[in-house]
């Protein structure tokens, strides 16, 4: 990949798995010192920052609950400290409990607007005085297919995806004077181990839940590295012109 965005410092909540991991390692091939934050996989994390360093990148894995306010400040302060700036704020950090509206309890309810919400809020509150001092600050947020269509397997998740959306078109408004760029990314099925809402005590709906959706005209899931590479795009200089926008990575599912 071509060194696009070299020199520039990257901070990707939940960046040590899954989609997350994949966007890392994205940014990395494309030049950026990447800070990877994670809560709960230490193993993961250190997992993905070997690769990026076996590949000639600069990667630093650094625990974060983006639900705490004074951890995301002390994981924004690392990247800066660490690579000497901030540039782009991936925000990936989300928790899927897969509940019925009937089942969220009022702490389930609580803690998934506190983390899929407020966390992407608080990030970009403690991103935001660096992000002002880069010369091509960018915010990128990972979203999901179901901010536009139901799931029918976690209403709140939808609802804090849908609720992205806003947040990205008012942001993107707020800080176009400062220059930076606010965009949401999108994705459908993505290929990946687990979730976070398939742990323990949280339950998996079954399968053929799942399975009454017609799958994508592509017809096949994603791979976190397809989203990292849009999101590399979305970090660049190409996207300079673009901003506000939520684009669909879903291999057309919202189509049928």
């Amino acid at each position: 990949m071509t060194q696009v965005l070299q020199g520039r410092t990257a901070l990707v909540t939940g960046g040590g798995k899954g989609v997350g991991a994949g966007i890392s390692r994205q940014l990395a091939a494309a030049g950026a010192s990447v800070v990877l934050g994670y809560r709960s996989n230490p193993d993961l994390a250190i997992e993905t920052e070997a690769a990026i360093r076996a590949e000639g990148g600069h990667a630093l894995a650094f625990q974060a609950d983006v639900g705490v306010r004074a951890q995301v400040d002390a994981m924004v302060s690392a990247a800066v400290d660490t690579f000497g700036g901030l540039d782009i704020l991936v925000n990936n950090a989300a928790w899927q409990p897969n509940l019925d509206i009937d089942e969220y309890t009022e702490a389930f309810y609580d803690d998934i607007m506190n983390i899929n919400l407020r966390g992407y809020f608080r990030c970009m509150q403690a991103a935001l005085p660096h992000l002002k001092k880069s010369p091509c600050p960018r915010i990128i947020n990972i979203s999901s297919v179901h901010a536009k269509r139901p799931t029918d397997f976690d209403v709140g998740y939808a609802m804090t995806k849908g609720a992205m959306t806003m947040l990205t078109r008012e942001a993107a408004v707020e800080f176009a004077p400062y220059g930076i760029t606010v965009n949401a990314v999108l994705p459908g099925a993505i290929q990946i181990d687990f979730k976070s809402g398939y742990t323990t005590p949280m339950k998996r709906k079954p399968v053929e839940r799942e399975r009454k959706y017609p799958f994508c005209p592509l017809a096949r899931p994603g791979q976190p590295s397809e989203i990292g590479s849009l999101v590399a795009f979305l970090a660049s200089d190409g996207s300079s012109y673009l901003t506000g926008s939520s684009i669909r990575a879903d291999g057309g599912a919202v189509l049928t």
